[in-house]
């Protein structure tokens, strides 16, 4: 059954603007194939009044994949609305996940338009520009998100909500071990969280190798100045409002959240 796209993405965007959960799109609008899905994603850009920001990865771990019941990451867009600097106080209103991710950030130098040959790992590296430690504040419009499956997630922009981008990481990052870098996280409790690039699908590079051959793949362009995000470093930790949260990259920079107490 052929769905209309932008009717479903206009549903979605609803819900997220009166911080609505739904248990699943109605018949007619849910799509059943990953092409289906992106395509209601790309319609949801299309309620953006700003460029596309960039995109993320979710579920770039078999523990994260388990979690949400699908079968290997997804991509989504970040939309330029719901991105912060670091350090910005934000809200954890209609937000159901009350989590935050640590994750590494690579803004895109030039194009990688479709083709029919995937990217290498070495011409995706060759067309990044810089690395920035990040933050992601995922939340979803279903409820449970874990039963939504695969493509009412892909259309519902993978779960992507807010996101803080940290300043560039000095030039020599291209010379450091992103597989086996550490990254650490404190909460507002005090407590620290631990991880490392491995955990995003063996190496953040190749999570961007993924996505830029992912959108390949449905005929759509990574684009120069465009920003993504790899997927996190360590679990998903529990947040709640009122939060100060310090992730601290190394010699690649550091970045903080403060969660409005509502």
């Amino acid at each position: 059954m052929r769905i209309d796209h932008r009717q479903a993405a206009r549903f979605l965007a609803d819900a997220s603007r009166d911080a609505r959960f739904i248990e699943a799109l109605p018949n007619d609008l849910r799509p059943v194939s990953r092409a289906d899905a992106y395509a209601v994603q790309a319609a949801m850009q299309e309620f953006s009044v700003h460029p596309l920001f960039g995109w993320k990865i979710a579920a770039t771990s078999a523990a994260g994949q388990q979690h949400i019941n699908v079968s290997g990451p997804l991509a989504g867009r970040l939309l330029a609305e719901r991105i912060f600097p670091g350090g910005t106080a934000i809200t954890l209103k209609g937000n159901q996940m009350l989590v935050v991710e640590g994750e590494f950030a690579f803004r895109m130098a030039h194009d990688l338009p479709p083709r029919r040959e995937p990217y290498t790992r070495l011409e995706v590296l060759d067309a990044v520009a810089s690395l920035h430690p990040a933050i992601e504040v995922p939340n979803s419009r279903f409820m449970p998100f874990e039963d939504a499956g695969e493509a009412q997630l892909i259309a519902d922009n993978a779960c992507a909500e807010y996101f803080l981008l940290g300043d560039a990481a000095p030039h020599g990052w291209r010379n450091i071990d992103l597989v086996s870098h550490q990254v650490t996280a404190t909460d507002g409790e005090g407590r620290q969280h631990a991880g490392s690039g491995v955990n995003v699908l063996g190496d953040p590079l190749l999570a961007l190798t993924w996505i830029a051959n992912e959108l390949s793949s449905i005929g759509v362009t990574l684009a120069a100045a465009q920003v993504v995000t790899t997927g996190t470093c360590f679990k998903p930790f529990a947040v709640k409002p009122g939060d100060h949260v310090r992730m601290d990259f190394g010699a690649l920079g550091r970045i903080a959240v403060r969660f409005a107490a509502d």
